[in-house]
């Protein structure tokens, strides 16, 4: 098919023109974080019919399609978002040397506006913060301290720091009042490394409260290095439901929404948007916790707890001059995050007035329809199991590459769904083929692919590897299998290496304090800052 084509002078200037774009970056994940543009937003050839809908909801955007230089990716990638109906389609073949020429500064990393943007938060705000050391001091000594962790549970769960509680940053502001009934108690907020730490201790700072409030200097990943050991399947966290110190945080929002300039939306002004969703691109975020998200949300709105939304704005929103209106139920978390975004330089960020009383909801997790899952033979975990045990089908895993190493099924191999010609295993000519990957999905859309490459009958696991384990199937671990140099489908952190894992963490802590100055010369970067 033909491609328009535009140059790296022409793109950084539409990218900054004000008008709806997307800037996709098909590379795979680790091969992003290498080198990219600062508003690239990654969506992997591997996984874009799974990840461009979501970050991209509406199919007459301007996208350009970039990948380093990459023709061929760039190729492929552009005739599967033009099978997923997306008409305004252009690419950029430029590669990082021609970038610079244009005028754009390079970056390295993941989520790289939002850790920048938390180190413009600490050089702004002068947001306190205190190491390991200090905080180990303190707590032998038996200071009157709360360590809150803003972390997701799940990463809390696999460690933390002893008498952390969990406390994702979205609910930072909304509930630590009910952990520091006297304002002696000294609130220290941590994440893994630094971006979570400092705007959960910022986003507590701003809620008002007496108390003395600090980041934890590098998170887990300082206290690792610092020699002190971490707790594994910790279960301390807030109480669910709505916090007791709830008419404080109703204060304090309003008094946000008064200084921050925040605008809220009301049912009409929604819905009159939602007709425009055409025209106009819309984000419907609930900021909530996942729970309360699937007890029931607002139909057509996806699950973006505040913390999370904030740290990493690329893995939610697309199309950054989008409308973006954020959902709760009392207005205290979505104003937060608001607060925040509007200062990150998103140019249409709304709250909306009310939260959820009044409309109809849906309960589950986010759901959508997953394109090209026809003419899929499914095989069920119980019946798979018997057939391992009898010698029987080829099973190829192409879910994440960090996640196979933890386990997989019994003699699985592995591989990159978008390159199981160039880089998988060899697969029988006949016989049977087993696909699957996490929750399944990803398998079912590489059923084609395997197809072209093999006579075998091809079947995908329902339910994915998630499913086989839930059911209490055996499985298979190897640490070391894909080597770290092979598992390009993800930006490995420090903590999923094979080796080094103290010297990538310092270098990604370097990584993280050295975005301030990097941005700093970079006129494409246009924070708004609020008052100190």
């Amino acid at each position: 098919m033909d491609m328009k084509e535009i140059d790296a002078g022409t793109l950084r200037g539409r990218l900054n023109g004000g008008a709806e774009i997307a800037l996709l970056d098909v590379r795979e994940q680790g091969e992003f974080g290498t080198c990219h543009l600062f508003h690239a937003i990654n969506t992997p050839l591997s996984r874009i019919e799974l990840q461009v809908p979501r970050l991209v909801p509406r199919t007459s955007v301007a996208i350009v399609v970039t990948a380093a230089g990459d023709a061929d990716l760039v190729r492929r990638a552009v005739e599967v978002l033009a099978s997923l109906g997306y008409s305004d389609l252009a690419v950029c073949p430029a590669g990082p040397q021609s970038w610079e020429a244009a005028g754009f500064t390079l970056y390295s990393g993941i989520n790289v506006p939002s850790k920048a943007f938390g180190e413009a938060v600490e050089h702004h705000y002068g947001t306190p913060s205190i190491d390991a050391v200090t905080l180990k001091a303190m707590q032998d000594k038996g200071d009157d301290i709360v360590v809150l962790d803003s972390r997701t549970e799940a990463e809390y769960r696999n460690m933390n720091i002893p008498q952390g509680v969990s406390m994702p940053g979205g609910e930072l502001a909304y509930r630590v009042r009910d952990f520091v009934a006297d304002p002696a108690t000294t609130v220290v907020v941590n994440c893994a490394g630094r971006t979570r730490s400092i705007i959960g201790a910022q986003s507590v700072i701003n809620s008002g409260i007496a108390n003395r409030v600090v980041a934890l200097e590098n998170g887990t990943m300082g206290w690792h290095l610092a020699g002190f050991d971490l707790e594994h399947g910790s279960d301390r966290r807030y109480a669910d439901g709505e916090p007791h110190t709830l008419a404080a945080a109703l204060e304090m929002r309003d008094r946000v929404a008064r200084e921050y300039g925040i605008s809220t939306i009301d049912r009409d002004t929604l819905d009159r948007w939602r007709m425009e969703s055409d025209r106009r691109t819309l984000y419907l975020l609930d900021v909530r916790a996942p729970g309360e998200y699937a007890a029931g949300h607002l139909p057509g709105s996806r699950s973006a707890p505040g913390g999370q939304l904030v740290q990493a704005t690329d893995f939610h929103i697309g199309v950054p001059n989008g409308r973006i209106v954020l959902i709760d139920d009392t207005g205290v978390r979505a104003t937060m995050t608001a607060h925040w975004l509007v200062q990150m330089g998103l140019p249409d960020v709304h709250v909306l007035s009310g939260g959820l009383e009044g409309h109809a909801l849906e309960t589950g997790p986010t759901s959508g329809a997953v394109p090209g899952m026809d003419d899929i033979d499914w095989i069920d975990a119980s019946e798979l199991a018997v057939r391992l045990g009898e010698d029987g089908p080829f099973v190829l895993d192409v879910g994440e590459s960090r996640e196979y190493r933890k386990h997989h099924l019994p003699g699985a191999r592995w591989a990159i769904r978008s390159r199981i010609a160039q880089s998988g295993p060899d697969l029988p000519a006949d016989g049977e083929i087993v696909l699957t990957s996490g929750d399944g999905d990803l398998a079912a859309l590489a059923v084609p692919e395997v197809r072209a490459l093999s006579g075998a009958r091809v079947r995908v696991l329902a339910g994915g590897t998630e499913k086989w384990l839930e059911s209490g199937h055996p499985f298979e671990a190897s640490p070391g299998d894909p080597a770290d140099e092979a598992c390009v489908d993800v930006y490995l952190r420090a903590y999923d290496r094979n080796t080094d894992i103290e010297a990538k963490m310092q270098e990604y802590i370097d990584w993280e304090i050295a975005l301030i100055d990097q941005i700093s010369g970079d006129s494409d970067v246009l924070f708004r800052l609020g008052p100190v």
